[in-house]
């Protein structure tokens, strides 16, 4: 596949000095390539693209599965200090989902919806630097299904961005994306889940709907805060889940 990592660098370098592009034929996670390397010492900001992954990860363990060309998979690792870092994940998914296409929802609290199917997902990891400064190597992982894929032994059906974008492979998809997501990573550097609030509001797949929470609390989403918590009408009232606490999925008919 030709990767638009020349494009790309011409368009991030400016504005993130040292920044490369680097594509792997295979690899087994590349969010786990991109820690060892930040604890070996190795944290200059890079967009790695795993053409196949053989251990990919999703929140909580997941594994995600990679093949060449059906998905499109990259970990963007670069220094960070945001003052706090709630709702980053919130963030990276309005990037790619704006960057994307208008048909994209986003679900609390790292998956790209289409169709109350999942088109992607997000994996953020940290690294301390260990040398006391806030500032810490943040590995932020997207994973798309670019072609169809089958659903067995998925929890949630899955969809593909080929649906929206017929013409579109995985090498067009990144070019939409990166530059922008670069941007939005240091836009919530500086000023936090609030200044993409409104943004993950217009997209937010679980707003007004029946969800059903990991500990078995069921309620109605009612949007998130200006932290990035999600709102959920409960028998108790009114709760703030962050997502640490718990994963959310609608609740069935």
């Amino acid at each position: 596949m030709n990767w638009p990592a020349e494009a790309i660098w011409e368009a991030v370098a400016p504005a993130l000095p040292g920044f490369t592009v680097e594509i792997l034929p295979e690899v087994d996670s590349s969010n786990s390539e991109l820690m060892r390397r930040a604890r070996a010492g190795r944290t200059e900001p890079v967009l790695l693209v795993a053409e196949r992954q053989t251990a990919g990860r999703g929140r909580l363990g997941r594994a995600w599965e990679s093949a060449a060309g059906d998905s499109l998979t990259i970990s963007l690792g670069l220094p960070l200090a945001p003052a706090d870092w709630s709702g980053l994940s919130l963030a990276v998914g309005v990037s790619v989902a704006e960057s994307l296409h208008p048909a994209i929802r986003l679900k609390w609290p790292n998956d790209l919806w289409l169709q109350d199917r999942k088109l992607g997902g997000i994996l953020i990891e940290t690294a301390s630097f260990g040398d006391g400064a806030g500032s810490r190597y943040a590995v932020i992982g997207v994973g798309i299904n670019i072609a169809p894929r089958p659903a067995e032994g998925l929890s949630t059906p899955p969809a593909a961005l080929h649906e929206l974008l017929p013409q579109v492979d995985a090498a067009g998809a990144l070019l939409r994306l990166a530059p922008s997501l670069v941007r939005d990573i240091q836009g919530f550097e500086q000023a936090g889940f609030r200044a993409f609030q409104l943004r993950f509001e217009a997209r937010d797949a679980l707003r007004d709907r029946p969800v059903t929470l990991s500990d078995g609390t069921a309620g109605t989403a009612h949007g998130v805060t200006e932290a990035g918590s999600l709102l959920v009408h409960t028998a108790a009232g009114l709760q703030a889940v962050s997502s640490s606490e718990v994963s959310v999925r609608p609740a069935a008919p």
